[in-house]
């Protein structure tokens, strides 16, 4: 069984390489029925989440039956096909020390899959960045971050010599920023006049421009430099509205509008999701064509219509060796093919990448 999963691996590391970005949607549904079927086999623990619900591989017609595993659950049960050997690496949800966090467990190939899903899907929407400042920790620092891990497939990726991370983890296990070494990296992209892309994450940002404001500091970077934030705030000093956090990233950074793009993703999936701006200004995330996304009635389970609000549910082809079916504690509004972020449902736990920063 183990080798059926490796070989849907291949399979599909194959076809996000070659992916012109669509995917029939009876192509998709027989992929995520044969990966439900491994996954029912190899996963003890989704296997008996699934016979309490009574939904088996034999019942299951189409991906939308296959049941979803909420993200807490990854923090109480080991949702993985892999033996404990076979787990050379882990990536922890976010949170401090003392808080439980989620597992999500990785091999060689498993993360053979993440950085073809994070790497195919980010340089459709960055393209070229130019020089890379990451606004956390290095992978020496946070090596159980699915961000940072992201964010150093990028960084060797693209082999810029100039790119740089500058966050460090306090003892807590919360992220710090470094003013200095960010305010270094600022003037050098200026000095160069390359285009920068500044990664981080709300918070990060949020501490940065306080810094900027504290020290009358402002910094008209490169025409054709980018941002992306991503995370949320709640329960986390101060919380901005998207638009007062970009608008203050426009007056301080002087990055237009159009280029700040906002990332979705969790320590539980293998794919993230991109905001793009339609015609209209209206603004939905997007998952890549290996992921399909649902929005979900909490009080019945059921998908509501378009522009109706509901908790985020995403199937992604690319969690192979864990479970495909992750039921979020997010909210969000069905939005053509895509979807608008709300934030977190009522009474869920605070998580996000940005509740890491100090």
């Amino acid at each position: 069984m183990y080798k059926e999963l490796c070989s849907f691996a291949t399979r599909l590391c194959e076809f996000i390489s070659n992916s012109q970005f669509a995917i029939r949607n009876s192509q998709f549904s027989e992929l995520a029925l044969e990966l439900f079927a491994l996954q029912f086999k190899q996963n003890s623990a989704y296997r008996k989440i699934c016979e309490a619900r009574g939904w088996m591989p034999k019942v299951v017609e189409h991906w939308t039956q296959i049941p979803a595993v909420p993200t807490a659950a990854f923090k109480e049960l080991e949702l993985t096909s892999l033996a404990s050997e076979e787990r050379t690496a882990v990536f922890h949800s976010s949170g401090t020390t003392e808080q439980k966090r989620s597992r999500h467990f990785h091999n060689a190939e498993s993360l053979a899959v993440y950085e073809a899903s994070l790497w195919k899907w980010f340089q459709f929407h960055f393209g070229d960045t130019g020089e890379l400042i990451f606004l956390t920790p290095n992978q020496n620092t946070a090596p159980r971050s699915s961000l940072v891990y992201m964010f150093e497939t990028v960084r060797q990726k693209f082999g810029l010599p100039g790119s740089a991370f500058t966050g460090d983890v306090s003892a807590d296990g919360s992220w710090m920023l470094d003013f200095a070494a960010t305010v270094k990296n600022l003037n050098t992209a200026c000095d160069t006049g390359k285009p920068l892309t500044l990664l981080g994450t709300a918070f990060s940002f949020v501490h940065l421009l306080d810094y900027l404001a504290e020290n009358d500091l402002q910094f008209q970077l490169p025409e054709n430099s980018r941002v992306m934030e991503t995370g949320g705030y709640k329960n986390r000093s101060r919380a901005l509205p998207k638009s007062e956090l970009h608008m203050l990233i426009t007056q301080r950074l002087c990055v237009p509008r159009k280029n700040i793009i906002r990332e979705y993703g969790m320590s539980e999936l293998s794919s993230q999701a991109y905001d793009l701006e339609i015609q209209n200004l209206e603004r939905r995330f997007c998952f890549p064509p290996w992921s399909r996304v649902q929005i979900v009635s909490p009080e019945t389970g059921r998908e509501v219509a378009g522009g109706e609000t509901g908790l985020i549910c995403i199937f992604d082809l690319a969690n192979i060796f864990s479970v495909a079916a992750i039921q979020t504690e997010d909210l969000g509004i069905r939005r053509s093919d895509g979807f608008e972020l709300i934030g977190r449902a009522q009474l869920a736990e605070t998580r996000g990448c940005s509740l890491m920063t100090a």
